[in-house]
């Protein structure tokens, strides 16, 4: 391949090849890349809201980080990541694409086992607590809470009850606790001080009417022990 682009600021792109070589998708993002590109804009947007969050905290906890692909937009606001998920497929896919230019701890854990080892002062959790059955989300909750600093903020997205109507079959297969924005925020008060609420619509977060909403973002603030 010619490596002499037309215009000769273009030319990093071949200084970025040579140092990280050619990134690969996630088996995630890859199937949404494949069948429903738009899907991966509203993905890395929450990705982006929660880096602007928990952006400056120290150490920080990815609860069902999956191929671990939108993970890169926290690193860049936070001083260090560690991505959990209870399937090993996906955790083994996100090491095998690790880039030792951009270091995470990526390992496999299930979050109703016990907490992670270490204190975070950072959690988020998107598009996991729907997959968590009400007989189970209290321990859930309990062991992210223990695994969380008393100065810590934690984030959770998840579709809203209201947006399953809509929902692919897919989705509907795994999502077996969705909430309305009400019962998410009521919920959540039970493991925390206050709980923030947001909506989303495709890749734009406000604060607009919850039930409105396809997807809730929650932030949290102050876990009780």
């Amino acid at each position: 391949m010619n490596e002499r682009t037309r215009e000769e600021q273009y030319g990093i792109v071949f200084d970025v090849i040579k140092k990280h070589g050619r990134a690969q998708l996630g088996l995630m993002v890859n199937e949404s890349w494949n069948q429903d590109p738009r899907r991966i804009v509203f993905t890395l947007a929450r990705y982006k809201f929660v880096s602007k969050m928990l952006s400056g905290r120290k150490n920080v906890l990815e609860v069902g980080c999956a191929d671990a692909f939108g993970t890169r937009l926290v690193q860049q606001e936070v001083g260090s990541i560690t991505a959990v998920d209870y399937d090993p497929i996906f955790i083994e896919d996100a090491i095998s694409r690790a880039n030792p230019h951009w270091p995470m701890t990526c390992k496999l854990h299930d979050m109703l086992e016990g907490p992670v080892e270490g204190s975070f002062d950072g959690v988020y959790c998107l598009d996991v607590l729907e997959h968590i059955t009400s007989k189970d989300e209290t321990k859930f909750m309990a062991n992210i809470v223990a695994s969380m600093t008393r100065q810590g903020v934690a984030i959770f997205g998840l579709p809203s009850l209201e947006s399953q109507v809509y929902a692919s079959p897919q989705s509907k297969a795994g999502h077996v606790n969705c909430k309305s924005g009400g019962s998410l925020k009521e919920f959540l008060l039970m493991s925390f001080e206050n709980v923030f609420m947001f909506s989303m619509n495709d890749e734009v977060i406000h604060t607009g009417y919850l039930p409105m909403a396809h997807y809730l973002m929650a932030l949290c603030v102050g876990p009780k022990s």
